[in-house]
């Protein structure tokens, strides 16, 4: 993943400037995992903003790598453990920062990973309350909560009026069927029955043969489904995490890659979620977990709060609006400021 990642980064770089220059662009909005977009602004000097889609992905010594399960621990131990990790993680993604720092150099610009951050704007569609406690967040900094479009209303037929539970792995990894199989078969033994989007990645009979009578579909308007339900099986990708917590249910967090072991500790220290190992899932590890959801208010309880406190949020709107703000009224702005054609390709070559 990391090595296709920093191709696609050195296709970016390579196509990004001449790009935007031929489409007479102003600014750009850059999402905080792909460093492509904040380096090709700089070298073109557009004004840019970093998106931050998921996990905030900011350094601080008290915080673990954004790709690690590990719990909050801001002891002499857990800052410690923390350099660690992140030392191990610097030296797996050597391929896309050496890509970065060859085209910094090249465009006569410092490599260094922090100017990849906006110091006008960077909005994240993550609550607060969400992420772990942070020290040193930089001014520009905005927490919010989940950007999101209208989905068309759908009910789901409900004819014995068991307790529903989504599952779901996601659009990457929903292939999985032997984890969906431990999945249904858990909603089926505690009374519920599963309600599964499994994202295109399961094949009819595969589908069909999945036990405990499951709903199963290959995608579901999943915020206007995850209100029909009791709780939820996830792999703890942040959209769907976010919208479940929208919906006010607790989760089973499944975490299989990515920055998913991350989410699901953080939504272990408020108390939203219960996390469940893959492989302890199909050993039946879900069963138990799941009865703790549904008989233990708490979680319910933490989940409805903070259900409370993304509707009560600006959500798209608002981020929209920062945006708006902070590049508005800029002599940046102007087009004047942007290079030709002619001068990127002299430039590049």
């Amino acid at each position: 993943m990391i090595r296709s990642t920093a191709t696609m980064t050195r296709l970016l770089l390579e196509t990004l400037p001449s790009a935007l220059t031929r489409l007479g662009i102003d600014a750009v909005i850059a999402d905080s995992v792909e460093p492509a977009g904040a380096l090709a602004a700089r070298h073109l000097r557009l004004p840019f903003i970093t998106a931050v889609t998921g996990l905030p992905l900011l350094r601080e010594e008290m915080v673990p790598p954004p790709f690690l399960g590990w719990a909050y621990r801001p002891d002499a131990v857990g800052i410690n453990r923390n350099k660690g990790g992140y030392a191990v993680s610097d030296l797996l993604m050597r391929p896309i920062t050496g890509t970065v720092s060859t085209y910094a150099r090249r465009w006569g610009l410092d490599p260094d990973p922090k100017y990849q951050w906006s110091e006008r704007l960077q909005i994240a569609q993550c609550p607060a309350s969400l992420d772990f406690p942070r020290a040193a967040l930089p001014a520009s900094f905005r927490y919010g909560s989940p950007w999101r479009l209208g989905e068309l209303a759908e009910t789901l037929p409900v004819e014995d009026g068991r307790p529903l539970i989504f599952c779901s792995l996601g659009s990457l990894q929903g292939a999985r069927r032997a984890l969906f199989a431990a999945m249904t078969s858990a909603c089926a033994a505690v009374g519920a029955r599963a309600v599964v989007a499994h994202g295109g990645g399961l094949s009819d009979s595969e589908a069909a043969s999945l036990p405990g009578d499951p709903l199963v579909r290959a995608f579901l308007p999943q915020t206007q489904i995850l209100h029909q339900c009791s709780a939820a099986i996830l792999h703890g990708g942040f959209n769907t995490v976010l919208d479940a917590l929208a919906a006010g249910i607790p989760i089973v967090a499944v975490p299989l890659a990515f920055e998913q072991p991350a989410t699901a500790a953080r939504l272990v220290r408020i108390g939203a979620a219960c996390t469940v190992s893959p492989a302890d899932a199909r050993r039946g590890g879900l069963e138990p977990a799941l009865r703790r959801l549904l008989t233990i208010p708490t979680y319910r309880r933490v989940a409805r709060q903070f259900a409370a406190d993304i509707a009560a949020g600006g959500g798209v709107t608002e981020a929209a609006a920062l945006v708006n703000a902070a590049l508005g009224d800029q002599e940046d702005l102007m087009p004047t400021r942007r290079r030709s054609a002619d001068e990127e390709t002299a430039c590049a070559a």
